[in-house]
């Protein structure tokens, strides 16, 4: 199938730069990336992940987790599997 439809689009750059990073690292381009999500949202016939308002918790969780604040952090995997078990 020819490729030549064109999509612009305004970003966050700071999103980006972070989501650039990891394509590199999967050594797919940003098109190619854009290309597989709107593939995907054809197939399903919308959006291919759940998209929600998270509740009053989580978003007060994540609000601290974005400012460092509340961290529980662990020295390695075995520690947090023995921290969730207890």
């Amino acid at each position: 199938m020819a490729r030549t439809a064109t999509i612009q689009a305004r970003i966050d750059p700071e999103v980006k730069t972070r989501a650039q990073k990891i394509l590199n690292t999967l050594n797919i381009s940003m098109s190619e990336a854009i290309s597989l999500y709107l593939t995907q949202v054809a197939l399903h016939k919308g959006i291919p992940f759940d998209v929600k308002i998270p509740n009053e918790l989580t978003a007060a969780t994540l609000r601290k987790s974005e400012e460092g604040k509340e961290l529980n952090e662990v020295g390695s995997v075995e520690e947090l599997f023995q921290e969730i078990d207890s």
